[in-house]
């Protein structure tokens, strides 16, 4: 859509809830009709940055801290505990506990970065979770995924938004919690959770659309754990 403001600006929010965005004085709201009040300061002025930063056109595609807000606000807040399931339930099928035997040299690399972080869960959550190097499904213990669900539950509507997009962009929870957590940075959760792919590219090339999809995976995680930061802060 064109650009029909001249400048974004930090307001008071309604009934004093934090801070909200103003368009040439004009409160903001998200796609539900909701006030964009958000608590933190900091994060008020980064999604400011990106309204101000908009040229001609105004591309929502180019403004991740505003739609990370607008979704906790729209849809995390109506329905908290379902979405607390949903980021909890990559506990039960989380990618670092699905390795391989053969090839021996991907196999160690697995084991030298995936276990360390297994390790830290069950040592910061009590949250043991069972390795396999078949195919096939494995369980998880119940309590393991009940005291992940609690983590998951300590974040506010606007952390849960973060951390869903984490967890679906990198196929785990205990990476997801690492970076929540500050146990692990963004890039480096990114390179952890595409191992298996990026090992296969070193061993026979990389494939254009892969690459496409793994930088789309880097942006995310980026933008992710930069809300988290400043939606916190």
């Amino acid at each position: 859509m064109k650009r029909f403001y001249k400048q974004a600006a930090i307001v008071d929010a309604p009934q004093g809830d934090g801070f909200a965005v103003a368009l040439d004085g004009r409160t903001v709201k998200t796609p539900g009709r909701e006030v964009l009040a958000v608590p933190a300061r900091p994060l008020a002025a980064a999604i400011v940055a990106e309204w101000d930063e908009q040229g001609e056109e105004v591309d929502p595609r180019a403004m991740p801290m505003t739609r990370f807000a607008n979704t906790a606000i729209d849809r995390v807040r109506r329905r908290r505990p379902a979405v607390i399931d949903e980021i909890a339930a990559f506990g039960g099928t989380d990618l670092l506990c699905y390795r391989v035997s053969d090839p021996a040299d991907l196999a160690a690399r697995q084991d030298e970065l995936w276990q360390p972080l297994l390790d830290w869960s069950a040592e910061r959550y009590g949250a043991g979770l069972q390795v396999t190097r078949d195919i096939a499904h494995v369980t998880q213990p119940d309590e393991s995924l009940t005291v992940l669900r609690e983590a998951v539950a300590t974040h506010c509507e606007f952390g849960l938004s973060a951390l869903h997009s984490l967890s679906a962009a990198l196929g785990s929870l205990v990476l997801s919690l690492a970076v929540s957590e500050g146990r692990l940075s963004a890039p480096d959760a990114v390179e952890v959770s595409l191992l298996d792919e990026t090992w296969q590219a070193q061993k026979w090339g990389e494939d254009d659309e892969a690459v496409i999809r793994w930088e789309g995976i880097r942006v995310e995680v980026k933008s992710a754990a930069r809300f988290l930061t400043v939606a916190t802060s």
